[in-house]
């Protein structure tokens, strides 16, 4: 593989930029401007999708959620014949269906990516599902470029149904967080809420991981919201009630529209600046 091509290159493009064995050439494109954090990792920044994906053998696909298909289709036209499509974004299997039937009508070999841990610290090391047609080919080039994959299936969709139903839990959960200690904060409670929970769940550090999951809503909301549409998908894909999911992208984005620097790692302090900007 000579060039290597990132399409978005907001959190995971960077963490992966920044950490893989890189090939010859490495390039990006994204919507915004980013070509301060591409010259820093080395990586050309393209004018355009076109640009950026002239002679690549690989692409990774690293928007947010809601526009994993329109970038496919986007750069569809731009590929070369056998290029491989590392989609990561967090997507139900019914929208990388779509855009598997997108990238592969254009000659390029689609791969279902899951990215199944936060990118930091691991960066190219995080663990990664991969599906479909192709993977076995794409397991040899992520690990030609030091990365983690894992084979789930031949299916595009098998990966991402794995990530999605994960979510309803670890964004779920989130969300809970939220709910419960932003309203404890403000009854004057969380203290002893928090040490009742602490009580029953030993096994669990109630208050660090309460700041750590209000601080994932603050900074990353937005995104998590789109991919809880994804998963809300998911489950009607699989014919069932989607009220946890839509409820938790409700209140996903809600909270990262609030734009709330977490500066402070400190729970209260986190509650108190959210609930601060919540009544503002």
């Amino acid at each position: 593989m000579q060039t290597l091509a990132f399409i978005g290159f907001g959190e995971a493009g960077q963490a992966f930029a920044g950490s893989v064995a890189q090939p010859a050439r490495v390039t990006g494109f994204d919507l915004k401007d980013r070509a301060a954090a591409m010259a820093g990792l080395g990586v050309e920044a393209a004018p355009d999708r076109g640009a950026a994906l002239a002679g690549a053998g690989a692409v990774w696909c690293l928007v947010t959620a809601d526009r994993a298909e329109a970038a496919a289709r986007e750069c569809a036209p731009h590929l070369a014949p056998g290029t491989l499509w590392f989609d990561g974004n967090s997507c139900s299997p019914g929208t990388k269906a779509r855009a598997e039937g997108v990238i592969e009508a254009a000659g390029g070999r689609y791969v279902d990516v899951a990215i199944m841990a936060p990118v930091h610290p691991l960066r190219a090391a995080v663990p990664l599902l991969i599906a479909g047609r192709h993977a076995a080919a794409a397991e040899a080039a992520l690990r030609g470029l030091g990365m983690q994959p894992t084979v789930v299936g031949g299916t595009v969709g098998q990966a991402s149904t794995i990530k999605m139903l994960r979510s309803v839990m670890v964004k779920g959960i989130e969300a809970l967080t939220a709910e419960c200690v932003l309203a404890a904060r403000t009854a004057g409670v969380e203290g002893k809420v928090l040490a009742s929970l602490q009580k029953s769940d030993p096994g669990f550090d109630w208050t660090a991981r309460s700041a750590y999951n209000l601080e994932r809503m603050a900074a990353h909301g937005i995104r998590r919201a789109a991919e809880m549409r994804e998963v809300a998908k998911t489950l009607a894909e699989l014919g069932l009630p989607d009220r946890m999911a839509a409820a938790t992208a409700l209140w996903q984005d809600q909270l990262g529209a609030l734009g709330v620097p977490m500066e402070d790692e400190g729970l209260d302090a986190r509650a108190d600046a959210l609930l601060a900007a919540l009544r503002g």
